[in-house]
């Protein structure tokens, strides 16, 4: 395979990524997908279990109904694990123009089936590799965790073509950004020792 020539440093790409939620509506190439991909199954495995699976929609119609499903979900998971709503990040989810995907053209979901106790962790591994590929490639991406009681229900995942054994683990968004995403602020590292 052929690497895309990003013009960034590993460091300059941790760096730069951000949270992106504003996109324009220009399509990602399947090429492109594809080189996401294979940055995503290079990430580090426990046992080299490789357990991650891909599920890729960019059909809008189709990205719209599950922002659709999943706002009901989300809002009753959070009420129902008593955590605080305040802010606009939970307020969004009420309103019906909301779009939890952000109107971004591509989700890619990293899905595995449960088979060991590091399929999770090796899931966001690929997650956060995808996500410094596609920064470095000038695309935005995000994390939407508010999709994933939608994503596991057993109609989604049969729509979605994800088996039944397979769960969705790490919802991505990627898209061409509108604009720049300004850096947020990071707390200092919180060492607990040093010996």
């Amino acid at each position: 395979m052929r690497l895309p020539d990003t013009g960034l440093n590993a460091f300059e790409a941790i760096l730069a990524r951000r949270s992106v939620r504003s996109y324009r509506d220009a399509v990602v190439d399947r090429n492109t997908i594809g080189s996401l991909l294979e940055a995503a199954v290079r990430a580090p495995t426990a046992v080299h279990e490789e357990p991650w699976a891909f599920a890729i929609v960019q059909d809008r119609q189709l990205l719209q109904r599950l922002s659709e499903r999943a706002k009901p979900l989300f809002a009753e998971e959070v009420r129902r694990a008593g955590v605080e709503r305040t802010g606009h990040a939970f307020n969004a989810f009420a309103s019906p123009d909301f779009n939890i995907f952000y109107d971004a053209g591509t989700l890619i979901v990293i899905c595995a089936r449960p088979i060991g106790p590091f399929v999770a962790a090796d899931c966001w591994l690929a997650a956060e590799n995808l996500m410094l590929a596609a920064c470095a490639m000038g695309l935005g991406s995000c994390v939407i965790g508010s999709a994933l009681p939608a994503l596991n229900l057993p109609e989604i995942k049969a729509e979605l073509s994800i088996p039944a054994d397979y769960s969705a683990i790490a919802p991505i968004i990627v898209g061409h950004p509108s604009g720049a995403t300004p850096a947020t602020p990071r707390k200092e590292p919180l060492i607990l020792g040093w010996h």
